[in-house]
Order: structure tokens, then C-alpha cells, then sequence
């Protein structure tokens, strides 16, 4: 294949980088208050994103460039159980988030909580629960922004930009993440939503034209799901199996719906989905947006099908290291079967696919950083201004973390903990979304069955052997403990830390140990924009330097039980 570089597609791609980079230097002035100086401010955009906005938003941070990439090879690579999940998922997670995601956006619009580990800690009393809630959301969190960049290696990759030195190669990624970095310093979570509204633009135009224009161009739909047939049925030769499955047998049809489900619960547990909704300026527009962003789930559809069209058009997939690399199928499909201009668009809708959720995904997990690891244990008594400008660093520090994960290690280790981290994030449900319901768990519980679920599901992932290239962490799905059915490894661990933490709670509740005191009330998870305490709400220290607020103060007359 050649590899020089395609100057039609970088000139496309570059005009559309500056002109995204110079919307994220301006979006500091964008709906700007008085001052940034405040996590409500940089962190979560003045928490005044309306319906429009936050659709957009929303869904920049949750179809990534990673899903542009990763849904269609996996189509491509082995069919429809690792592949088409993803649609399924992504329609029952819209349900769930129609009837939690308004109550967490009251109570942390009541309080002031930044992090899903501030409502922790406020429920359950226990900063040691939201230091492992908080911990768990950065280490989930650092593969996924790694992954952003995996995306956006293929396409410089595929429009020849590479060289032998680790310079040239890897020279255009440090240039857009120095961008990225410069502009989500200055401006927060508000430079992400305002490129939002182009890299969804971009996506649709191309996944539009693509779905009209490819059918016709590679001989209709018969000839694609045909050729996708053939290659998927075909026996590997290193295992005797088939490659993947074109249509899931009666053995992956638990594993199918398993990881549909296990990924939905999961989805917004990660911080950066957390942090886009409490940017929300009311709990209707989080019920209106679940309503509506299920449209994003047929542009998911269509995407998912580009795997299938790429085997059809016979695209190869050989990196230039020599090595066949999946996540290579769909960019090289648009520079084989489009006219290079139109390419470039499709190149750059995937580069900037990947900076609006990579800016989010780091401003949420410097945001927990923050909040729940230098607020709680190292510097009680920080102002918002001490806090803004911490969390400045550390959005740079977990965005250069990001960059020497995927400069420094193979790609394959990037793929394994991202899929240990929605592992590890599914743990985090119960302490979050079942407390939102109830009180009833133990907060020793919860501490509990977190531990032994992510050391199960870790455990679990790391046994799966790929057969074809005979490394651990080859899949994600396993056989249900004492059974022959398979399953999402993050679903069976996340069984196992319920049962967990209902017995311990029952142990727990009759030794009468300590629960942790609870400052919220019944009210905090109705309340909306306009209510008493929702917005401004002065805060208070206690003396070991804990956060309160009036409303707590004057219910409950005391300070929260570390």
C-alpha cells in the first residue's frame, strides 16, 4: 500500500482542527460568569447547559471517536457479538438514566456535589467509600482517553502520516493534544460543549453520505451482508472455529445480551458521563435528553454496519509496522472508496470525534481528583479557587498520562484495561445509583463488595485467552461460575458484589455497627431548578473542614461523620 501522504486529506483535516481550536479558545467567553475561579464554573460549564446544548454535549462525550472506530472493526474483525452489542446497549441505557440521572442531578445541584464521589460521601458518610468511588472513575477513566487517541493514530496512520522516528510518527498526536490541553485549560468543560456542535455535525454528514453512497458503490446490501457471511463463518485456522459470529448462536446469545446489559448499567457510572449532566441547568433537561438521544443510537446502527461494508470492499488492514490492525478498517474504507476531499472530512470528523470526549473524560477525572482526594484528605479547608486551579493541573497531568500510555505501550494493553475499566466502573452501581432509592446498604457493605468485585473481575478478565495470539485479557465474556453459559465478566462480578453487600448489610444492621450519617433528606432527590438551596448555595466548613450546606446545617445541627 502507499504510504505517502495524502495532502487533499491533511489540508482538510488541518483547516478543520484550527477552526475547532480556535472555538475552544473562544468558549471561554461563551456564556461566561464573572469569574472561572470555581469547579461549578470550569468543571461543569456554570451548570447551565439547556436542552439543545446538552444533547449535543452529551453526545460528543458518549459516541467517541474510540465507538467511530471500534464498533465497526469489531463488526469487522469477528461480527455481531462484539460488535453489534453496542446498539442494543445503547437503547436500554436511556431508560435507566430517564429514571436515576434526574434524582443524582437534584441532590448534587441541592449540595453542590461535583462527582458522583461527593454524593457518596454526603449518603453514605464515609470518605474512605468515595475515595475507592473516586479512584475507581480515574482508573476506568485514563484507558478510556488513551483510547480516544488509538482512533486518532488510525487516521494519521491511514493519510501517511508516519516516519521511522518516533518523532515524525508520533509528532501531529502531541501537537493536538498540546491544543487540547491549552484550550480546556482556559476555557473547561465549556470548550468541549461549543465542539460538540461540529463534531456531531461532521459525524452525521459522513455517516449519512456513507450509508447512501457505499451500498450502491460495492454492489447493495445482498452482496455486503454476503461477503460478511463468508468471512465470518470461515474456519480459523489456528483455533478450527469460526472467526466470529455473523449471527449469534444459541451460546452467544447470553453473552450477547449480557454485555448489552452490563455495559448499559455501566455507561453512566464513568465520571465524564456524570460530569455532562450536572452541567445541566434542570432535571427535565436530563429526563429530555434521555428521551432524545436514542437517535444517536441509529446513527450507532448505521456506523456499525461500515464493518461489514469494509469486508465488502476487501480494505486491508496492515498497519505500517506490518502488523494487521482492525481499528484501521473504517479509515481505510473512506480513503479507498471516496474521493480524498470527502475522505479528509471523514478523517476529521474522527479527530475531532476524539478531542471533545478526551476533554470531558479529563476535566471529570480531575474534577474526582480534586473533590475527593486533595479536598478530602490533603487540603480540607480549599477554597473554589484553590480547588479550579488544581483541577487545571490535573486535567493536564491525566491528559499526559493518556499520551505516554499510548506512545509508551502497545495498543493491545490499552484495549485490555479498557475493558478492565467497565469492569471496574459497573462496581461503583450499587453505592451510587441504589443509593439514590435507598439508605439501606451499609456503607462497610459497599466497601466490601466493591473490593471483592473488582478483584474477581480482574482475576476473570486477565484468565480469558485469546486463542489466536495466546495473551491474556482476550475477551470479555466467560463461562458463569458451575455453568456452561457465558457471560459479561462486569455483570457476573457485579451479581457477585450484591449478594456481598446485601449479606454484609444484614451482618452489619443486627451487630448495629455504625452506618454513617446520611446529610441528605428525601426532598434534595425532587428538588429543581428555582428551589430553595439548588443554586448558590453558600458553603460552610466544619471544623475538621468538611463541606456543608445551610440547608444540612440547620436540619441536621452537626457536622458529617468521616
Amino acid at each position: 500500500m502507499n504510504h505517502s501522504v495524502d495532502w487533499v486529506q491533511l489540508t482538510v483535516v488541518v483547516v478543520i482542527f484550527i477552526g475547532v481550536t480556535v472555538m475552544g479558545f473562544m468558549a471561554s467567553r461563551w456564556r461566561a460568569a464573572a469569574s472561572m475561579d470555581s469547579l461549578d464554573e470550569w468543571g461543569l460549564g456554570g451548570r447551565g447547559f439547556g436542552t439543545f446544548i446538552t444533547w449535543f454535549l452529551l453526545g460528543g462525550d458518549l459516541y467517541t471517536a474510540y465507538t467511530f472506530i471500534a464498533v465497526p472493526a469489531a463488526m469487522y474483525a469477528t461480527g455481531a457479538v462484539t460488535g453489534f452489542f453496542a446498539v442494543p446497549y445503547t437503547i436500554v441505557v436511556y431508560p435507566v438514566i430517564f429514571v436515576f440521572m434526574a434524582r443524582l442531578w437534584s441532590v448534587s445541584h441541592r449540595h453542590g456535589y461535583v462527582t458522583p464521589a461527593d454524593f457518596v460521601r454526603g449518603r453514605y458518610g464515609s470518605r474512605w467509600l468515595s475515595l475507592a468511588v473516586a479512584l475507581t472513575g480515574i482508573l476506568a477513566t485514563m484507558p478510556y482517553i488513551a483510547l480516544q487517541l488509538v482512533g486518532m493514530q488510525a487516521v494519521f496512520e491511514t493519510m501517511g502520516l508516519g516516519g521511522d522516528s518516533l518523532l515524525a510518527k508520533d509528532l501531529p498526536l502531541l501537537i493536538a493534544f498540546a491544543v487540547l490541553a491549552a484550550y480546556t485549560y482556559s476555557s473547561g468543560l465549556r470548550a468541549p460543549a461549543m465542539i460538540a456542535f461540529v463534531k456531531d455535525g461532521l459525524i452525521y454528514l459522513v455517516i449519512g453520505v456513507a450509508i447512501i453512497y457505499l451500498p450502491h458503490a460495492l454492489g447493495g446490501w445482498e452482496a455486503i451482508f454476503g461477503a460478511a457471511e463468508k468471512k465470518l463463518t470461515t474456519p480459523n485456522p489456528a483455533t478450527g472455529k469460526p472467526v466470529g459470529n455473523f449471527i449469534p448462536g444459541m451460546t452467544g446469545q447470553s453473552a450477547y445480551w449480557t454485555l448489552a446489559l452490563g455495559s448499559a448499567l455501566a455507561l453512566f457510572m464513568y465520571p465524564h458521563s456524570v460530569t455532562a449532566v450536572l452541567s445541566t441547568k434542570s432535571r427535565n433537561v436530563v429526563r429530555r435528553n434521555a428521551a432524545i438521544l436514542p437517535a444517536y443510537s441509529l446513527l450507532l446502527g448505521l456506523l456499525a454496519l461500515l464493518g461489514f461494508m469494509a469486508i465488502k470492499a476487501n480494505v486491508s488492514i496492515i498497519g505500517l509496522d506490518g502488523k494487521a490492525n482492525p481499528q484501521l478498517a473504517i479509515p481505510r474504507l473512506f480513503d479507498q472508496e471516496f474521493p480524498s476531499w470527502f475522505a479528509g472530512i471523514a478523517f476529521a470528523a474522527i479527530a475531532v470525534g476524539a478531542l471533545v470526549p478526551a476533554a470531558i473524560m479529563s476535566i471529570a477525572a480531575a474534577n474526582l481528583f480534586t473533590r475527593n482526594i486533595y479536598k478530602d484528605f490533603l487540603k480540607k479547608d480549599a477554597t473554589p479557587s484553590q480547588e479550579a486551579k488544581v483541577s487545571k493541573l490535573a486535567s493536564l497531568l491525566v491528559k499526559f498520562g493518556a499520551l505516554v500510555f499510548v506512545l509508551g505501550m502497545d495498543k493491545t494493553i490499552s484495549l485490555n484495561l479498557q475493558l478492565l475499566g467497565g469492569i471496574w466502573i459497573l462496581q461503583t452501581f450499587p453505592a451510587i445509583v441504589v443509593g439514590l432509592f435507598t439508605r439501606w446498604f451499609h456503607k462497610w457493605a459497599l466497601m466490601a463488595g466493591w473490593a471483592v468485585a473488582m478483584v474477581y473481575g480482574t482475576v476473570e478478565a486477565y484468565n480469558v485467552v485469546n486463542p489466536a495470539t495466546k495473551k491474556h485479557f482476550g475477551g470479555s465474556v466467560t463461562n458463569i461460575p458451575f455453568t456452561d453459559t457465558q457471560a459479561y465478566i462486569g455483570l457476573i462480578a457485579f451479581s457477585l458484589n450484591l449478594v456481598i453487600v446485601i449479606a454484609l448489610t444484614l451482618v452489619f444492621r443486627a451487630l448495629k455497627v455504625a452506618p454513617g450519617v446520611d446529610v441528605t433528606h428525601p426532598s434534595d432527590y425532587t428538588a429543581d431548578q428555582g428551589d430553595p438551596g439548588v443554586k448558590d448555595l453558600p458553603e460552610l466548613l466544619d471544623e475538621d473542614g468538611t463541606s456543608l450546606t445551610r440547608l444540612n446545617f440547620a436540619r441536621r445541627g452537626c457536622a458529617e461523620t468521616l
